[in-house]
């Protein structure tokens, strides 16, 4: 049976973005008591997220739900080495989704709301102390498991003595509202080490207008930010952007790029998403990962409170994805990263290979 007396809530999740929502809306669905803190007002501001959906998120469950006004499904990417020389990739059946991405993190907060947790909006993790078997959290109460999905700056690992994470990416992204790419169909990806070193640069057609970013690794003691107007200068007409377009929008945050981190679990407490390191080293994509993740941990806390299943925490550990292949490519990229390789071999069949692994995930590209 579920814990009820002396604990408040089943579970507190604290975070309702990605894996937050996945961890709250799994617990719930099971008859959970599921409270989740949210920092911010609106689920949809000060986003850190470039929305982009792979195809194995977005047929996941719950995911597959999305409102089709919230998403633009994109079927290839055009990869521009420095020179600005092209490759056209696709994948039979593969797709992804940008989104309306404030509209999608409003509609997870519905969703989390309609499937019975409890969501405080406004109401940021304060503290977290060991209680007997529990947690107490001054704001909340006493909770049987606490979560962290609340980003790669975890005060929730902070506070409970978990592993945080080391190595990131800085990234920084613009919205140009109401505005058309010459080629809408395709995610343009761009490889450069003069802007964008250990990452790339990324422009695509989102429902709302256009979504144009960079990201580099982040080096604390340079604290180098992306040049994110020199690169559209230098790559934007080759993207197909519009010409003097005013950003309405900008985003920035760090990006967790070493994998997960080393203690995820203990004594109850437990971290998914970018708190956990849960994110591609190579893509920095975190959405499939994380909702993956997420929706792990909330079912893995109903069925150990309900059926006496394992312990929630080992499950977390066990389910984490290793990355050991994009983390040895991640090692490489920040280390001999070149600009004249892709620029010699953008058209060869090793990058074409390469690149479809990255983008398609081990499908053949054509």
């Amino acid at each position: 049976m579920a814990t009820t007396e002396p604990f408040d809530f089943d579970i507190a999740v604290v975070g309702a973005s990605f894996a937050g929502a996945a961890c709250a809306i799994a617990a719930a669905q099971r008859g959970l008591r599921v409270c989740v803190l949210e920092r911010k007002l609106d689920p949809g501001a000060k986003l850190r997220t470039t929305g982009i959906i792979v195809k194995e998120a977005a047929e996941q469950t719950l995911l597959n739900q999305l409102p089709a006004h919230l998403t633009r499904r994109i079927e290839q990417v055009r990869l521009f080495a420095p020179s600005l020389k092209q490759i056209a990739l696709a994948a039979p059946g593969y797709y992804f989704l940008t989104t309306d991405t404030p509209g999608v993190m409003r509609w997870l907060a519905d969703e989390i709301v309609r499937h019975g947790a409890q969501l405080r909006l406004g109401e940021s993790f304060v503290d977290a102390r060991r209680e007997g078997d529990g947690w107490y959290l001054p704001n909340v109460g006493r909770v049987r498991y606490l979560v962290g999905a609340d980003g790669a700056r975890s005060r929730v690992a902070q506070r409970c003595g978990l592993g945080q994470v080391r190595q990131f990416l800085y990234g920084i992204e613009y919205e140009f509202p109401g505005a058309c790419l010459a080629d809408p169909g395709a995610l343009h990806c761009f490889l450069s080490k003069r802007y964008a070193p250990g990452y790339i640069g990324w422009i695509a057609q989102s429902p709302t207008g256009v979504q144009a970013g960079l990201a580099l690794r982040h080096d604390p003691e340079r604290a180098r930010v992306p040049d994110i107007d020199a690169f559209l200068l230098r790559v934007g007409e080759a993207g197909g952007l519009p010409r003097r377009l005013r950003p309405g929008h900008a985003r920035a945050g760090l990006i967790p790029c070493s994998g997960p981190v080393d203690v995820l679990a203990r004594d109850g407490a437990i971290l998914t998403g970018d708190a956990a390191g849960i994110v591609s080293p190579v893509t920095a994509g975190g959405i499939h990962s994380a909702w993956e993740h997420g929706w792990s941990v909330g079912r893995a806390v109903s069925a150990h409170l309900r059926e006496g299943g394992p312990d929630p925490g080992q499950v977390a550990v066990d389910v984490a994805p290793r990355f050991r292949t994009k983390r040895a490519l991640r090692w490489a990229f920040d280390r001999l990263q070149f600009d004249w390789p892709f620029d010699l071999l953008l058209h060869s069949p090793p990058l074409r290979w390469a690149a479809g692994q990255v983008y398609f995930h081990k499908r053949r590209e054509h």
